[in-house]
C-alpha cells in the first residue's frame, strides 16, 4: 500500500467470476507522509483512505468482470460504517462483491477486516464509461502488478 500515491491494493488473493467477488490484501505502511498530519504522535489511516481502498477493490472486481472494456468511476458511497481505527503495519483483508450492474452503472458491497475482525464496510456505486486516453494501458499494467490474471481481466 502506497498511501501517498493512492495505490491501496497490494495483491489480489482471489477473483471469482461466477460469484462476482474479489478478495485482496494490503499492508498499511509503517511510515507515510499521511501520518504526519493524521495524527502527529498517533498515526491512523484516514477513513477516506479506507473508503478508497474499498472502492479500488470494487473497481478491480468490475475491471475483471468486464475484461477491461469499461472504466469504473466511483459515483456514490452509501451506508459506510467504521468500527475501529487502523494503525500502521496493519494487514487489511479487503473484499468486494457485485450486487447490481446495468445501464452503465454498477453497485458493490465492500468490506475491510483485520485478522477476521470487521473494520469497515460500505455500499459503492460506479459509472462504467469508456477508458480515458492511455488509461487502458496503465490499468493493464496495474492489474498485472497486483496479480489479477489476464484470463480474469
Amino acid at each position: 500500500m502506497r498511501l501517498e500515491y493512492f495505490e491501496m491494493i497490494d495483491q489480489v488473493e482471489s477473483f471469482d467470476r461466477a460469484a462476482k467477488r474479489i478478495v485482496t490484501c494490503s499492508t498499511v505502511p509503517a511510515e507515510s507522509p499521511v501520518f504526519e498530519g493524521h495524527f502527529p504522535g498517533h498515526p491512523l489511516v484516514p477513513g477516506v483512505l479506507l473508503t478508497e481502498t474499498m472502492a479500488q477493490a470494487s473497481g478491480y472486481l468490475l475491471l475483471g468482470l468486464n475484461h477491461l472494456t469499461q472504466m469504473p468511476f466511483l459515483m456514490m458511497v452509501d451506508k459506510a460504517r467504521f468500527r475501529t481505527f487502523v494503525e500502521p503495519n496493519a494487514v487489511l483483508d479487503v473484499s468486494a462483491e457485485l450486487v447490481h450492474e446495468g445501464s452503465g452503472y454498477a453497485a458493490t458491497k465492500a468490506k475491510i477486516a483485520i485478522a477476521g475482525k470487521p473494520i469497515c464496510d460500505a455500499e459503492l456505486r460506479f459509472r462504467l464509461m469508456p477508458f480515458p486516453a492511455d488509461m487502458h494501458v496503465l490499468m493493464q499494467a496495474r492489474l498485472k502488478a497486483i496479480g489479477l490474471s489476464p484470463e480474469a481481466a
